[in-house]
């Protein structure tokens, strides 16, 4: 039979002495106190939030019911443009909680074929409605306050932002869509109608609740973003889950914060959520998706409840130094045999797996804990044998990792100049790979006496199918770009072959120029590259955007890619590079961009080619600073010098 555990004889003697004091006094006294005030407290906080929550849907419903009937009554009829603009003042005009409204109907073309965007707005600035109109550049059509209710087929609401340009206030944007019913039956999607909603009110009726002396209320977006809180710094900037990192809270503390904003009402008890002890109390706000969350510091709640239990704990005192007492003869019985066992933990713990454990000879928890540890040093011996296996296959890879860069670098021409016996043009080009192998690559070679291309290019992704890629795209430029094809018939021949059975769906930027070495002209094809730098003889710099973007290679078999071309002077030079230059993030998650390319060109343009490259990567570098490099690195620079005397 088994004998009496340590566990059985600590909670007998504990029991004996201690059950009928603080229990029958402490305990009672102060449960029965805590559930009053819990009841008292949890009463109250559920109308606070009922009631804070039934103000903000009423102005969001009327919100949405006016941007809703504008809605259908441009489904109900054709307007022309004067009476769309009359329809959003008149409609801004009628509903004071809106702060601008727009119609923003879907593309169309014109009589030449080409796309034509119409999007009027109406907003309100120093007490007065403006209109907008929309410029033909900005390309709505891509936005998700335009996409999604397109999309969805349903009004949708954004998540809420910090408008800068129109009041400096935060604001959320309701879209709405509108359509044309056809004559077979079906909706044709027309447009959308938007509705700018300035937070400021809710958020200085947020900050208003009061709950107790140091309570307050949050409100949180769909995504869990903080559109309220006590800490300015917090708004828009955090989220549930970014506190909760900071926290260091568990896998538990995320599943709470998916419930705070799955759209249900509840209330959560004892949660460290916020930084402190709380209880919670939520409520959804329809029909945005936002959450009102009640926050009751337990330290507060509990204060009178705690003091009264310090009054009574002192009933207890007796009983305590009597388990005291009791506790300290029994802990002697079981530090004896645990005195030993520590002995061989040491020697365990210096590396020592063979070490021998003292013999238990009681079958209490003590024995169980020798026999754990009989255990764990077993495990232990063979978890360190297959950890120096998995170091030495580690050590493998990286080996491996090494020779790929080394092979993908010598794939790379290196040859400066390119044409050492002819005088038209000179070169230089590097790569700077952020792992070990990359996706960026340059490529130049010449085609005939005349002719000389120039390739350069980033595939998506990074590492080793990122290498793979480039491999291939880089070998099928230079067989396919021969005597007589223009870039553009390369790129339709190369992104033909890249698009067919591309299952991993990768694709690769490419600018591609084939120069004339006796006239100067560049022929190129830019599909979804960098543009080009064209710095000119007398330092003038200016930068290569074609007339339309064209679309990647591997994308889609069929397309077909146009040229366009310039003609270089003597002494002009052309600067190639990928967004590894121009993404390059500092510290202060700033880019590097294109005005600081320029800047760095203007600077560098007594330099010579090899060394304006050099200097170009180390001002980039520089600017990273501690912020670890992100993308691939690739440069190449060319100067046209034109045919010799």
């Amino acid at each position: 039979m088994k004998g009496r555990t340590i566990a059985f004889r600590l909670i007998l003697a504990v029991s004996v002495c201690t059950t009928a004091i603080l229990f029958a006094v402490l305990g009672f006294d102060y449960l029965h106190s805590r559930a009053s005030l819990e009841r008292e407290i949890d009463r109250n906080a559920h109308n606070l939030t009922r009631a804070s929550v039934f103000h903000v849907e009423t102005v969001l419903m009327s919100v949405q019911a006016a941007t809703e009937t504008l809605a259908r009554a441009l489904e109900s009829a054709h307007f022309d443009s004067g009476e769309v603009r009359h329809l959003l003042r008149s409609s801004l005009e009628a509903n004071p909680a809106i702060f601008g409204e727009a119609i923003a109907f879907a593309p169309a073309l014109d009589d030449d074929g080409r796309e034509r965007l119409e999007a009027p707005y109406f907003h309100r600035r120093d007490g007065h409605i403006e209109f907008v109109p929309v410029e033909q550049a900005y390309a709505y059509p891509d936005k998700d306050w335009f996409r999604r209710p397109r999309e969805l087929r349903r009004p949708v609401w954004s998540e809420p932002y910090f408008d800068e340009g129109g009041g400096n206030v935060l604001m959320v944007t309701l879209s709405v869509p509108f359509f044309e019913q056809e004559d077979s039956g079906e909706q044709r999607f027309r447009g959308v109608v938007t509705a700018d909603l300035a937070l400021d009110w809710l958020t200085k009726l947020v900050s208003e609740i009061k709950v107790l002396d140091t309570g307050y209320a949050v409100l949180l977006s769909p995504s869990g973003t903080f559109i309220t809180y006590p800490d300015a710094d917090f708004i828009l900037n955090e989220s549930l889950f970014t506190l909760r990192e900071d926290l260091g809270s568990g896998e538990q503390l995320s599943r709470l914060g998916q419930r705070l904003i799955s759209g249900v009402e509840g209330s959560v008890n004892h949660t460290d959520l916020f930084g402190e002890p709380a209880r919670l109390h939520f409520a959804p706000i329809e029909p945005a998706g936002w959450t009102l969350v009640l926050v009751l510091p337990e330290e507060e709640i509990y204060d009178d409840v705690r003091n009264l239990a310090l009054t009574t704990l002192s009933i207890g005192v007796a009983g305590t130094l009597m388990m005291l007492l009791v506790v300290v003869l029994i802990s002697r019985s079981i530090t004896r045999p645990l005195g030993a066992l520590v002995l061989a933990t040491r020697e365990i713990a210096a590396g020592h797996f063979d070490a021998p454990l003292p013999t238990c000879i009681t079958d209490d928890e003590v024995g169980e804990l020798t026999q754990a540890f009989g255990t764990m040093m077993r495990e232990l011996s063979d978890h360190v044998r297959q950890l120096t296996l998995t170091t030495a296959v580690k050590e493998r890879i990286e080996s491996e990792l090494k020779i790929a860069h080394d092979i993908q670098m010598s794939i790379l021409p290196k040859m400066f100049p390119p044409l050492p016996d002819r005088d038209e043009i000179d070169l230089y080009a590097l790569v700077e790979p952020a792992k070990e192998v990359g996706g960026d690559f340059y490529d130049f070679f010449q085609i005939d006496e005349e002719h000389f291309c120039l390739v350069i290019a980033d595939v998506s992704g990074k590492g080793v199918p990122a290498s793979l890629f480039m491999a291939v795209t880089k070998t099928l430029i230079k067989a396919t770009a021969k005597s007589g094809r223009s870039s553009a018939e390369v790129m339709t021949r190369v992104n033909a072959e890249l698009a067919q059975d591309n299952e991993q769906s990768m694709f690769v930027t490419v600018f591609c120029a084939i120069l004339d070495l006796s006239s100067g002209e560049v022929i190129y094809t830019n599909a979804g590259h960098n543009p080009p730098f064209l710095i000119r003889a007398d330092g003038a710099i200016e930068l290569l955007v074609s007339g339309s973007s064209q679309l990647v290679l591997g994308v889609m078999e069929d397309v077909v890619y146009r040229t366009e071309s310039l003609t270089l002077s003597k002494g002009e030079r052309l600067f190639l590079y990928t967004d590894g230059v121009t993404e390059a993030m500092n510290p202060a998650n700033q880019a590097f961009g294109e005005a600081r390319v320029v800047q760095e060109l203007e600077r560098l343009r007594e330099l010579n080619l090899r060394e304006t490259t050099q200097a170009m990567v180390a001002s980039v570098q520089d600017f990273a600073g501690s912020e670890p490099q992100s993308d691939d690195i690739t440069i190449m620079l060319i100067e046209y010098q034109g045919l010799s005397d």
